[in-house]
């Protein structure tokens, strides 16, 4: 057999990882100019320190629960390896209203939600459901970057509104926002507790947004993924569910990732009203079939035995705001807004702007490894993103070497 790199002139030895400029050109635009992962760039530049601490992703340190572990280990020994229902296994669905009666106190029904391959699929079926070539949707930045990717890889324009910052919080301005919509937009999407700084919309603000929503006959895409990560004393931050009526244009983004430590399980869900459930399904039917339905039994298990563990995450979180805040401020040279939501702190250092090149140097010093704001957007440029969903003894030891770095 010959070897590939025989065909290709120019390839790697190693592989194929040198593509031809031709073979580049032909492909998609969008395809082509997707960006690389600013946060990704960080890891790979440090991955490998054996004194590392790593506070860059999205994730806490807690592998999931063994009781969530045992259900899909049983589904397996049932033999549920075939395909299922594209919508979700109805114990799911129905365990799902459950949760939204119980958490949000709306009875709206199983139909109304459907099991995706991660929430991030989830976003990606709503888009492709509202927007397309030309297409426009308007969102508050920084912001996650995955979701204006997913946009725009579908052809439509992800149009950024920034956030304004102060040390007392982040805030959204309405009327700025409103300016950005023009004729070729159709939705607003909105993620609150924010990724990467943790600002909150509260229930007036949703209630606003919602009234421009319906006033310029747009959807809303709703991300609240980290409503259930706010401070002790509260069980949850404010929800479009708070303000919205069912037929409302408003889809709900879900995932299991944060809640119950599954991140790498890739299972969500999308909310939504019952009419478009044909229309879910068909976009699930062509880009998955379906999520397996041993990893659904495992979701099941984490909705409705997973509150003592959630409960656990959230005191850790908490835990691990007060660490990191206190360690940084008390170095008197770093900007930041203390999170109301999330399990996320953005801060920026004096005299730091490239928060790119700083993230590295910090990593190359300190051994602590932070997301670079600009992987959030140009308004996020100047800060950095440090997850604090991790354990107190780490937190501790990476907020001493920061505050040294920083005070040095």
């Amino acid at each position: 057999m010959r070897n590939v790199n025989d065909t290709m002139p120019g390839a790697a030895a190693d592989g194929l990882r040198d593509v031809t400029p031709a073979a580049l050109e032909s492909l998609r635009r969008e395809a082509r100019c997707a960006p690389e992962s600013g946060i990704v760039e960080v890891v790979n530049f440090a991955r490998d320190r054996s004194d590392l601490i790593p506070l860059w992703v999205g994730e806490g340190d807690l592998p999931t629960p063994e009781f969530i572990n045992r259900a899909a280990m049983a589904s397996l020994a049932r033999g549920e390896t075939f395909y299922t229902y594209q919508r979700g296994i109805p114990p799911l669905r129905e365990a799902l209203s459950r949760y939204h009666l119980e958490h949000f106190g709306r009875d709206w029904g199983a139909e109304r939600h459907f099991v995706t391959g991660s929430g991030m699929q989830a976003i990606q079926i709503a888009v492709c459901a509202i927007a397309g070539a030309g297409d426009e949707v308007v969102y508050p930045s920084p912001a996650w970057p995955n979701f204006a990717a997913a946009l725009e890889l579908g052809g439509a324009r992800a149009v950024p509104v920034a956030l304004d910052f102060a040390p007392e919080g982040w805030s959204l301005d309405l009327e700025r926002l409103e300016r950005a919509i023009t004729p070729r937009t159709r939705a607003i999407y909105l993620n609150s507790p924010s990724n990467p700084t943790g600002w909150v919309a509260d229930r007036q603000t949703l209630a606003s947004l919602l009234e421009l929503a319906r006033r310029r006959g747009l959807w809303i895409i709703a991300d609240e993924v980290y409503a259930r990560f706010v401070p002790e004393g509260m069980s949850r931050a404010p929800s479009f569910m708070d303000v919205a009526d069912p037929e409302d244009l408003v889809l709900y983004v879900n995932t299991f990732s944060k809640n119950w430590a599954m991140t790498g399980w890739r299972i969500g869900w999308l909310s939504g009203p019952p009419v478009i459930g044909q229309t879910v399904e068909n976009l699930i039917q062509y880009a998955t079939s379906g999520v397996a339905q041993f990893m659904q039994a495992a979701a099941l298990a984490a909705i409705e035995e997973g509150e003592p563990f959630l409960a656990e995450q959230r005191a850790r979180a908490d835990a691990g705001r007060r660490i990191v805040t206190e360690a940084l401020a008390a170095s008197g040279r770093v900007r930041m807004a203390e999170p109301k939501g999330a399990f996320y702190l953005f801060f920026g250092i004096e005299g730091y702007p490239d928060s790119r090149a700083l993230a590295k140097r910090i990593v190359a010093e300190t051994g602590v490894g932070l997301a670079p704001g600009i992987a959030f957007g140009d308004a996020g440029e100047g800060f950095l993103r440090l997850c604090f969903a991790r354990s107190p003894r780490h937190l501790e030891e990476a907020g001493e070497r920061l505050f040294n770095w920083i005070t040095r």
